[in-house]
């Protein structure tokens, strides 16, 4: 360990800010760095946001497109493979809640039972809506489907 070696540890300093408008001295006196005159030299100025100096803001310049529907239902797909692992492993009666335990869902998602896959178990399956393919293979695998 040498002198000239010893700094603090860190994290715990910080450099300090600048000090403007304290003499010319420092550098940063009269103006503060601020330019001369006009609203950005005053305090308690802003631009609002997008705002590009007088030139047509990029929001502006690019044209709108399509529309968000305010009455969609968006619904978590769930589909037969994934139907199949959970009878694999000794599930019988499927609904929100088990699906949530194995991570498939979020605590609010509507289920909509999809066709991909195939089953092989006879399950009792409440779900929010199913795709008509989905609910002939569960009927036909002997299983029972239901809405919630």
């Amino acid at each position: 360990m040498k002198l000239h070696t010893l700094k603090p540890a860190s994290g715990s300093t910080h450099k300090e800010g600048k000090r403007v408008g304290r003499g010319e001295g420092s550098g940063k006196g009269g103006t503060a760095a601020r330019g001369h005159k006009g609203a950005g030299s005053r305090s308690g100025t802003s631009t609002k946001r997008g705002f590009e100096g007088g030139q047509m803001p990029l929001y502006r310049r690019v044209p709108k497109f399509g529309f968000k529907n305010l009455n969609r239902v968006e619904y978590a797909p769930i589909n037969l493979d994934k139907l199949q692992e959970l009878a694999d492993n000794g599930i019988t009666k499927i609904d929100n809640v088990v699906l949530r335990e194995n991570g498939l869902i979020g605590k609010r998602d509507l289920v909509k039972i999809l066709a991909r896959g195939e089953l092989k178990a006879s399950l009792e399956i409440k779900a929010d809506k199913f795709s008509s393919a989905a609910q002939k293979a569960v009927e036909a695998a002997g299983g029972s489907i239901a809405n919630n």
